[in-house]
Parts: C-alpha cells; structure tokens; sequence
C-alpha cells in the first residue's frame, strides 16, 4: 500500500546565475578488445529527438548519487530544475544549486501531474539499490523500483511531458557471462533472477518498455556500475579502502562490472534528454573491468598493495547460511550476484548518438580520489 500523501511545500533557493561548465576534457577510455555483440533483431523504428538546452526539468531523485550529479549539469547549462523530495533537510546542496525544491513523496500522481506542468522534460532517476536484504525489505524496494516507476510515468504522460528520460540499469541483462552484449539482447527469465535488486529493475524495465512500445516520449539509459566522489556503495567502499591501503582481505574478485564515472553518466543522461531517440534504450558503460583489476587499479594509485588474504567463493558459499553472523543477513543473494556474474554491455550505441565519452578507470578513480582529499582538506 502507498505511503499516505504528504502535504507539497515547495522551498526555492534565491535566483543565481547557473555557473559555468568545467573546462577540463575528460579523458579518453583506454582502448581494449572486446568481443563484438552477436547479431539481434532489428528494434521498431525510434524517433528522433530534438536538442533542448536551457529548459525547465522534473527529476527525481536528485538528492542522490546520480540524481545531484544530473542536477548540476542540467544548472550548469542554465536548465530550471524542480526537484521532488521526501525530506528538505537532505537538498541543500541542491538549494545552493539554485534548484526548486519540492517536499514530495511521489506517491500521488495526480500531484506530481501538477508539479509537472509546462515542463521540457522528466527525468526518473529515483530509485532502491541494495544487494542482499531480507525480506521483510522486499515490499519497500518493489514500491521503490516498480511501483514509483509507474506512478512517475503516469504523471508525466497526465502533465503531458514531451521527453521522458527513464534511468534502468544494465543489470537487467543479467549475467552475460564474459560477453559484452548490446541494447538489443535478451536475458532468459525461466533462469531466474539473482537479487530482489534484479528483479524489481527488471520490472521497473518492462514497464518503461512497454510504455514507449505504446507511444509514451521515453528514452530509456542503462547505466554500469557507477563510482566517483561521494560513492557510498559496498563496491565505492571497497576501491577507497585499497586506495588506503586498509582493504582487510579480498574476496569476490571475479565479478565483472563496466565502471563510469558519476559525472560521466550524468553528461550521458542530459545527452539522452536532448538528444535521445524516443523508444531507443542507451547503454551508458565505462570501460569493462574484473573487481579484482579495479582494486588494483586502486592501490596503485593510492601507493599501497592489496592484501595477501584472499577469501574463496567456494568458503563463501560455505558461510551464506551463518551470514547474519558477519552482518550479511542475506549473504546468499550477494554470492549469488557476484560469483562467475559479469555485467558488461557496450556502450557503442550511447558514443555514436549521443557522443558519449567516458574516462578509464585509473583517470576516473584518480579524479575521485583527488576530489575526495580536497574536499576532506575544505572540511578541516
């Protein structure tokens, strides 16, 4: 059942001039052979879209990760942004922005409708990402993925929305299995899925999917696994701790993931707002690595080495039932996410129509962690 309406408050920040861009190019992904995608169907015709610039946007979930980073791209450009959020105390960062900040829970669609009139574009990045919880966390994150999804969707074609940027994932295509495949592929479902996480952004997928199939205006961007400043995921913590030289053991070092840096995907996200085609889905990636390289990748930049002691898959999978012990309530569903799992798609698609350029990996994480010891420098 959704949470009860709560009353809107809109609070907006005194009106400033949008700063400027940063000058600084990112740097190129360093080339790597990949196995090229199999042959797939031909997709329907997409339509293509216009270039905004300067606009007026709904987004949500700007008070997160991904969400801020759009949110300053799009002030940088002089974009007005309203921003739904559940709790005011969390959006100074973007108030300093110059965003319009609105109290909104999303659990009302008639009322985001409202919040959504004369808008150039909505952009649904909002969104539940935990791997490994119990059950009784099942309902929250279903709500979160799907049931948000839906109601956002059903405000912006209410409000009429011209653009609908839809933020999925590349996890919805599952395990690839050492393959990098495209926009085009199709998991097997009758496999199953490895995580609650996978199968609600499945879900919420399917429902954008079948919206643009319907007509909606949606371009839909699967992004990789993102890292930069202010990553808080067990993945971000894991790269800071051997960068620090204070990562304990290793374990779940075969897990493939592409990683794209935070501000990388946001450029990536606006681009498919001006740019997308309408119906097509962009696969938004950087480069393809095994987590066991990125935490090399890491040390080294921090001057450190990895650790020596190495924790087996196979002990791991031994443990999964006394996981709450080592505070993993759920540590099956995270083995069963990681061990022999890769999540590589190209981003072939994204560099060619949306001129999507992100940087390798060392470039990204000595960015991040160049920007975190500033900021760590500011606060002392």
């Amino acid at each position: 059942m959704p949470a009860k309406p709560t009353p809107r408050h809109e609070e907006k920040a005194p009106p400033k001039p949008a700063p400027k861009a940063a000058s600084k190019p990112a740097p190129k992904a360093a080339a790597k052979p990949s196995p090229k995608p199999a042959v797939k169907p031909t997709e329907p015709a997409a339509e293509a879209g216009p270039r905004i610039g300067p606009s007026r946007i709904w987004l949500s979930g700007a008070t997160g990760f991904v969400g801020k980073a759009v949110a300053r791209v799009l002030r940088m450009r002089g974009a007005e942004v309203i921003a739904p959020v559940r709790d005011r105390r969390r959006a100074a960062e973007l108030l300093d922005m110059g965003v319009t900040v609105l109290e909104e829970d999303l659990s009302d669609v008639d009322r985001m409708a409202e919040t959504m009139r004369d808008v150039d574009g909505v952009i649904h990045s909002a969104g539940s990402y935990k791997v490994g919880i119990t059950r009784a966390e099942r309902g929250a994150m279903w709500d979160a993925n799907i049931g948000t999804t839906t109601r956002v969707l059903d405000a912006a074609e209410l409000a009429r929305a011209p653009r609908i940027v839809y933020v999925s994932t590349v996890g919805i295509f599952g395990n690839t299995r050492g393959k990098i495949v495209d926009e085009t592929y199709r998991r097997n479902i009758r496999e199953g899925f490895m995580s609650w996480y996978d199968e609600t952004k499945y879900g919420a997928h399917e429902v954008a999917a079948q919206r643009a199939r319907a007509g909606a205006p949606i371009v839909t961007v699967q992004p990789s696994q993102v890292y930069g400043p202010g990553d808080y995921t067990t993945v971000g913590e894991q790269l800071g701790l051997a960068h620090a030289g204070k990562l304990p053991y290793r374990a779940l070092e075969d897990v493939g993931l592409g990683f794209v840096h935070v501000d990388d995907l946001a450029v990536g996200i606006v681009a498919a707002l001006d740019k997308g085609r309408i119906g097509r889905a962009y696969v938004l990636s950087g480069p393809t690595h095994r987590m066991g390289d990125a935490l090399s990748i890491a040390a080294r930049l921090g001057g450190k080495r990895l650790p020596r002691v190495a924790v087996p898959s196979g002990l791991l999978k031994v443990m999964a039932p006394a996981g709450r012990i080592v505070g993993q309530p759920n540590l099956r569903e995270v083995i069963n996410s990681a061990v022999g799992v890769t999540y590589w798609a190209s981003n072939e698609r994204a560099a060619r129509e949306l001129d999507f350029k992100p940087r390798s990996l060392e470039d990204g994480l000595r960015d991040t962690f160049e920007a975190m010891a500033d900021a760590a420098y500011t606060r002392s």
